[in-house]
């Protein structure tokens, strides 16, 4: 028998709850060892909840007692998880999470301690929930070189654009339904900014790289700003709008950024829609691979933390994951890199016609139906520091988007 212990009875640590409880014969069988629950730990308490008989309320209750073997972290934060889980790696137990706060910033320092301890930091549901993505790149895919990863990483998010292109509606009142419905928190701000997808790149970038992504120095951009009319253009061009986040190295060159993007029809990121995920990988031999699917919701994560606690107790005295170095990896700023944009404006395309080509170039002219007081166009392709230094210079302008 092997003894865990879940830090948080959230939503997520009472869905590892439920889900071990409920496909604990087959867990059981595909782990080779029985996995009981010995603690919960949470600050409250919940009346009538069989949990009851197993919870604590004292962290070093769980950390000096030699029976557990794994400590799953599901409380979110970086603090008190971070010291929760270093006391737990250095005092030999195994520790799985799916906190991408904690991953991002403190992941290589985790690791290497993992490693040096014969233990395991696994982390498959910080990143996309259920789908399966940090095991693959940690296996799967090592034969390979990582040349991109796109990723559709927020349901909420992506949530919100569905509603928005399904519906015609302006952000508010998509995110306000998002909210009805459980898809978004009171305070969004962590999803729609984008600092969500943020962490979430940072970690795959980290892994694919081999050296540390800081997620704090990725360029950020959220999806406030787009509007029904954005929505509408982009319907119009034959092309979705999406919060992205993406890496890529071309050459010598690491670029990292989360921003919404116009992505065309011909791309497999274009039909994932409402609150679903996926994540597109690159690399120079295997070609391009997407893996898809529920990428938040409280079954979904629990069940790729129960993954991970099986994974952990088939390896309780071997280190299986791979470890990120703690050398910062060196990204190239956003400016130099190169790619299209789309434009909308004040004044008719007539207008705005000769101006707007004097500047950019041979920019293609978009009018949507609707807005006969504005249009929109698509510039050739220039570096982002380029394009803004001619952005600046237009008179008019209502927004911008990138084209995938």
């Amino acid at each position: 028998m092997v003894n865990i212990a879940v830090l948080g009875y959230g939503t997520v640590g009472s869905g590892v709850v439920e889900v071990i409880r409920t496909n604990s014969e087959s867990i059981n069988k595909n782990a080779g060892h029985d996995i009981r629950i010995k603690y919960v730990l949470d600050l409250r308490d919940f009346p009538g909840d069989p949990v009851e008989e197993i919870l604590v309320h004292d962290f070093d209750v769980i950390l000096k007692d030699p029976e557990v073997k794994i400590v799953v972290e599901v409380m979110g934060g970086v603090e008190p998880a971070y010291t929760f889980v270093k006391k737990s790696l250095l005092a030999g137990k195994s520790v799985c999470t799916s906190n991408k706060e904690l991953v991002a910033k403190h992941g290589p320092e985790l690791l290497e301690i993992a490693r040096q301890k014969d233990l395991n930091f696994l982390f498959e549901a910080s990143v996309g929930g259920g789908i399966p993505i940090i095991r693959p790149l940690n296996s799967s895919l090592t034969a390979d070189e990582i040349l991109e990863i796109t990723g559709i990483l927020n349901g909420t998010t992506n949530y919100i654009l569905s509603q928005m292109s399904a519906e015609g509606r302006e952000f508010d009142e998509a995110l306000k339904t998002a909210q009805e419905l459980g898809y978004a928190e009171r305070n969004p701000e962590a999803d729609v900014e984008g600092y969500d997808a943020c962490r979430k790149i940072a970690i795959l970038s980290s892994l694919a790289f081999g050296d540390h992504v800081d997620y704090e120095e990725i360029y950020t951009e959220g999806i406030s700003k787009i509007t029904a009319a954005d929505i509408a253009y982009a319907k119009q061009m034959g092309y979705a709008v999406k919060l992205l986040a993406s890496s890529k190295r071309e050459d010598e060159n690491y670029y990292a950024m989360v921003a919404p993007f116009l992505v065309p029809p011909t791309h497999p990121l274009f039909a994932v829609n409402d609150v679903f995920n996926a994540i597109f990988v690159k690399g120079n031999v295997f070609g391009d691979v997407m893996f898809y699917g529920s990428g938040a919701g409280k079954l979904p994560t629990a069940s790729a933390v129960v993954s991970d606690v099986v994974d952990a107790t088939k390896h309780l005295h071997c280190n299986i994951m791979s470890f990120w170095s703690s050398r910062k990896l060196e990204l190239t700023k956003v400016d130099k890199a190169t790619r299209r944009f789309f434009v909308r404006v004040r004044g008719s395309a007539d207008a705005n016609r000769d101006k707007v080509r004097a500047l950019y170039g041979d920019v293609d002219f978009v009018e949507a139906e609707g807005f006969s007081d504005e249009c929109g166009f698509v510039t050739p392709a220039m570096t982002e520091a380029d394009f803004h230094s001619k952005y600046e210079s237009t008179e008019g302008t209502l927004n911008r988007i990138r084209l995938l």
